[in-house]
């Protein structure tokens, strides 16, 4: 889906702070939101990974700002355990002691319905373009290089499509390509002539690019 959390190419964040020998959980509950996270996919088997990251692309996007990482982890593995009916709205409130922010709700994804491309359309050398969709769904195709042409550098074995899983519909894979697109096509007046960006990108938001 489009939203905030596509954040590739956009400026004005202000500097990254980075945090010398930084630990990997600040506080206890941190541990526990991501503990909580590994257990639901794993062990419970409530939902798969690609849910779980469009849960966290679902939360409300001032939330998603101010949240933290592991507060992100937590509020997208709550909201999915709530709509999986493992647990209740309420019975969570009553334990946050208070109103606990939920992802939105689910938005349908047209890419989900897409016949699948069970074969490589594309090799090494090909010039592709990437399709120019807006679906209010999951998709793993970023904002800065759609409908922009590249060239395949190589092509992956196949790999599952998340528009798909992440709306529950059938596991299906097909392949992925890497795909370079100079960086002055993407941004114009930004960066040297040399410069190129790789982007990992499905079958199917791709088109062939007329000769």
């Amino acid at each position: 889906m489009d939203g905030i959390h596509d954040l590739g190419g956009m400026q004005g964040f202000g500097e990254i702070s980075v945090e010398a020998d930084e630990p990997i959980f600040h506080e206890p509950w941190q541990a526990t939101a991501f503990a909580l996270m590994f257990a639901s996919q794993v062990v419970v088997r409530s939902h798969n990974v690609d849910e779980y990251r469009h849960s966290i692309e679902r939360m409300n996007p001032a939330h998603y700002l101010q949240a933290d990482y592991y507060e992100r982890v937590l509020t997208g593995t709550a909201s999915l355990l709530v709509e999986k009916g493992h647990l209740s709205a309420e019975d969570l409130a009553a334990r946050a002691g208070g109103a606990f922010p939920l992802s939105r709700p689910v938005a349908s994804s047209p890419m989900a319905d897409l016949p699948p491309q069970p074969e490589p359309r594309f090799d090494v050398g090909d010039r592709v373009r990437v399709l120019t969709i807006k679906p209010a769904g999951h998709v793993r195709a970023p904002q800065f290089c759609r409908g922009h042409e590249g060239t395949v550098l190589h092509r992956a074995p196949k790999f599952g499509f998340p528009d798909a899983a992440a709306h529950g519909g059938p596991r299906r894979k097909e392949h992925t390509y890497h795909v370079e697109f100079a960086s002055r096509d993407l941004w114009p007046g930004e960066g040297g002539a040399k410069d190129s960006v790789v982007v990992d990108l499905w079958d199917s938001y791709l088109e062939a690019v007329k000769k």
